[in-house]
């Protein structure tokens, strides 16, 4: 038993292995086709598809909700796993499902935060491993926090407008163009909120915005600093291509660089 555990805690969390890799790419790529569906749904599409759509969102449920299980299982402390960021995710991910079968409608608003589970596996290296250079995955991750935060706000944006908004918010495109203008501080005043949850996550909105864009913009803008200080050379081991300009030896693996930079 403990041997299983750990063999199943190795590959949930392995990206070098062909196994470990397939299981992760196969987790974010259902990540992303439930966010679809959702976004899909908001659409007037064809009642035998929504059924469909249905029954693949909730296997897709049941195979989230497997994984949490098993990494609650292989965890070493429980009870840290449980209160931990990518916990918390995974069970915003699974839980409307299983809350909404004792009829709690409002509990459904907290399906999109799906798209950030995502987060789980942002920082993997299979994710990136077209992406050359330190720079470019700095950047790449602050495109998808951007786009995961906004998509997870036009999300409950339409959520909470459409029911009685509809004309207004009709599908996740008008949400998803709220958003953006409000996150922005555009303001352009053509699409707005009724409902008082509408305004209040307007003001969230409004403030993400304000102190989300700044600061990923300023990591940005040091990163950019810090690459014009270094020079390209491929370490043979690893492959790092950027280091110091007196680097004698590359800061990942340790590998004695070709020549003296």
């Amino acid at each position: 038993m403990l041997l299983a555990k750990k063999v199943i805690g190795f590959y949930l969390e392995d990206i070098e292995t062909p196994l470990g890799r397939f299981l992760n790419l196969t987790i974010t790529g259902l990540v992303l086709l439930s966010s679809t569906i959702f976004v899909a749904e908001t659409y007037s599409i064809p009642a035998e598809l929504r059924i469909i759509l249905d029954r693949l969102d909730s296997l897709i449920i049941g195979v989230f909700a497997l994984e949490y299980s098993l990494r609650f299982w292989c965890a070493e402390s429980k009870i840290k796993y449980f209160f931990s960021l990518y916990s918390l995710l995974d069970l915003l991910a699974i839980l409307p499902f299983f809350l909404g079968l004792v009829d709690i409608s409002f509990i459904r608003i907290f399906r999109w935060f799906r798209i950030l589970r995502l987060v789980r596996f942002i920082q993997k290296i299979v994710l990136f491993e077209r992406i050359s250079g330190e720079d470019s995955v700095i950047f790449a991750r602050i495109l998808f926090t951007l786009f995961a935060i906004i998509f997870v706000y036009s999300g409950l944006i339409y959520q909470v407008e459409h029911p009685s908004n509809s004309d207004t918010f009709n599908t996740f495109l008008d949400a998803f163009y709220f958003s953006v203008v409000t996150m922005t501080t555009v303001g352009f005043g053509d699409v707005t909120p009724i409902s008082q949850l509408g305004r209040l996550l307007t003001v969230l909105m409004i403030l993400t915005g304000i102190a989300l864009i700044p600061w990923q913009v300023g990591d940005l803008i040091k990163q950019f600093i810090k690459t014009s200080r270094q020079v390209q050379t491929v370490c043979p081991t690893c492959q790092l291509s950027l280091h110091d300009t007196d680097a004698r030896y590359c800061k990942i693996c340790g590998t004695k660089l070709e020549k003296n930079l």
